[in-house]
């Protein structure tokens, strides 16, 4: 029987990382991404099969299109990466930008996570990560205010529906990846210029594969990151959170 992955935001960056670490590891994959044609290189470059389904999960008919589309398939592992970022004040911001944000981030990951989680509850069996950030284990990130809470919102549940599937005993897997910075395009797409040297996706990639099979239900690639956010449990949340005001504010492109 074939053994089917499921990726979000297919397209570039984390998303196509992991869709050719899976490749190789012999699954049929499904791509899922707004931009067609870059779907289409991408499967190309495969050696795996490929099907691709574009889709703007930012719409929910576009979603419940996409669940139609793999309901009936064996799905083995399903990378919820599709996502966004913004930048600046918030009181200045694309109002509507921040509104498709938090569409993409929350209701279509949200969506997504309780119709695949229910098929994979049906088998006792199957792994979902959910893409999250270094930014949902932060009390706050202003400068990048909505962003953090879309972030924050998706490490919360991640964590609770964890807690739910240990508690009955379910064979099911359940994590979310947040990496610090990562070395994708989503600088452009969020205007931000990180101060930090990001890593590559495809060290990203790897490390969370290991610690999904692992069963690590938050997983944080990097010592420099890890340190970073278990210190940050000792600071008073006022000072962090000024602190992080103050790093995003060098971010932003001027």
């Amino acid at each position: 029987m074939k053994k089917y992955a499921v990726i979000t935001g297919a397209s570039s960056g984390i998303g196509a990382e992991f869709a050719k670490k899976l490749a190789g590891q012999g699954y049929s994959l499904i791509l899922i991404a707004r931009r067609k044609p870059c779907l289409e290189k991408l499967a190309r470059q495969l050696s795996a099969e490929c099907e691709i389904i574009p889709a703007d999960l930012t719409k929910p008919e576009d979603c419940r299109r996409v669940y139609q589309s793999i309901a009936d398939k064996p799905v083995e592992i399903f990378i919820n990466n599709a996502g966004m970022g913004d930048c600046g004040p918030f009181l200045v911001g694309d109002l509507d930008k921040e509104l498709q944000m938090i569409s993409l981030n929350i209701r279509a990951l949200h969506y997504f996570t309780k119709k695949i989680l229910r098929n994979m509850q049906k088998a006792d069996h199957g792994y979902l990560l959910n893409v999250a950030s270094s930014a949902g284990l932060i009390p706050a990130g202003p400068y990048m205010a909505a962003y953090y809470a879309t972030k924050s919102y998706v490490t919360s549940l991640t964590r609770a529906v964890a807690e739910e599937l240990a508690e009955c005993h379910s064979h099911v897997y359940v994590g979310c990846l947040c990496p610090g910075p990562v070395d994708t395009e989503f600088n452009r797409v969020a205007n931000v210029e990180f101060r930090l040297k990001g890593i590559s996706a495809s060290s990203c990639v790897s490390y969370a594969l290991k610690q999904m099979q692992k069963r690590q239900i938050v997983i944080v690639p990097t010592f420099y990151m890890k340190s970073a956010v278990f210190f940050g449990r000792f600071l008073p949340q006022s000072f962090y959170i000024r602190l992080v005001s103050r790093q995003q504010k060098k971010k932003i492109y001027l």
